[in-house]
């Protein structure tokens, strides 16, 4: 992939690296990762305001709901005009909602729905989105397997960063004992800790001991052992036009039976995709790609979607509007 900042911004290829050491490594230091990039502390800090204000980037923790074995959704909400905006904010304000998008000219909402308790599920596709009037059509499809997507970045596709910077940044096994062998869960007792990460992915060890009553080696040893064990992942979010895609799209496509684990591995292979998942529904497999333009959605569409053996049918849904990443921003970005 070739990197091409857009919408004015003044992204440089400095920053579409410190975009991929924080996917590496979204915690780690300033000085870490000048060392790693070969720069200043000063100037990281400096790259990495400004990347908040003007790329949207934001540092947060997110629950692996497939390692936790939680059930995961992508709904699709059919509406009557002028009304979608309006659902789908409300939506993006829901704690288990992700990748919120308009499309089919406004009319349409594509959502993933990731309930923490068995209860939220059912109060949000049998209560209150049947109970609004303004939604025509609820279609659910439920995740079954992810082949891209998660704790894997799509920034890593670009190749901004070689191996030894990758392994250099790579968060190191907690020297207290926090190891990836035991079972992958969330206890009560880290709600707190996770309610200030999901909030800011880098708050410091004194704010986390202050908000857990937790002392800041514990702390310490809670959060290794959470991300350790994959119940936890920190991630990025940014707006993709600053790296020059500014257009996504989520893709519905239907395979042979047969053929549908070697179409859900090749698709996580392509450059464009950035999540792809098995799904349980009308389409056998759900992907977000990520594009420069209409003509490259075709180009991909025609290309390496299209030649893809066992692959039997698409369909697009581009977004006119992302609403919500991974939080919600006021903005409506």
């Amino acid at each position: 992939m070739e990197f091409h900042a857009q919408g004015g911004k003044g992204l440089d290829g400095l920053d579409l690296r410190l975009l991929s050491a924080l996917e590496v490594n979204g915690r780690a230091s300033f000085s870490t990762l000048g060392g790693v990039l070969g720069v200043s502390d000063q100037t990281v800090a400096r790259r990495y305001r400004r990347l908040r204000a003007e790329a949207g980037l934001r540092v947060v923790a997110v629950r692996d709901a497939e390692r936790l074995g939680q059930d995961q959704w992508m709904l699709r909400l059919r509406c009557v005009p002028d009304s979608a905006t309006v659902i789908a904010d409300a939506l993006a304000r829901r704690p288990d909602t992700q990748w919120i998008g308009l499309g089919s000219g406004g009319t349409e909402i594509v959502c993933m729905s990731r309930p923490r308790h068995p209860g939220d599920h059912d109060d949000l596709l049998l209560g209150k989105l049947p109970r609004t009037p303004s939604v025509v059509e609820i279609r659910a499809q439920q995740l079954l397997h992810r082949f891209y997507g998660g704790p894997t970045g799509w920034l890593r596709k670009f190749g901004a960063l070689d191996e030894g910077q990758v392994a250099a940044l790579a968060p190191r096994p907690d020297p207290a004992g926090a190891t990836a062998t035991g079972p992958t869960r969330i206890d009560p007792e880290d709600e707190p800790l996770l309610a200030v990460l999901e909030r800011d992915g880098r708050a410091g060890y004194p704010e986390l001991q202050r908000a857990t009553g937790r002392s800041e080696s514990a702390v310490k040893r809670r959060l290794a052992a959470l991300l350790a064990s994959g119940a936890v992942f920190i991630d990025v979010e940014y707006h993709s036009e600053c790296v020059g895609y500014p257009l996504a799209a989520v893709l519905w496509i239907t395979t042979a039976p047969s053929a549908l684990h070697a179409v859900g591995e090749a698709l996580a292979t392509h450059d464009e995709i950035a999540f792809a998942s098995a799904t349980a529904g009308p389409s056998h497999i759900v992907v977000t790609a990520v594009v420069r333009d209409t003509a490259g959605l075709y180009a991909y569409l025609s290309g390496p979607l299209g030649q893809l053996e066992g692959v039997q049918h698409v369909e697009a849904t581009p977004f006119m509007r992302r609403v919500k990443q991974l939080t919600y921003q006021q903005t409506g970005r």
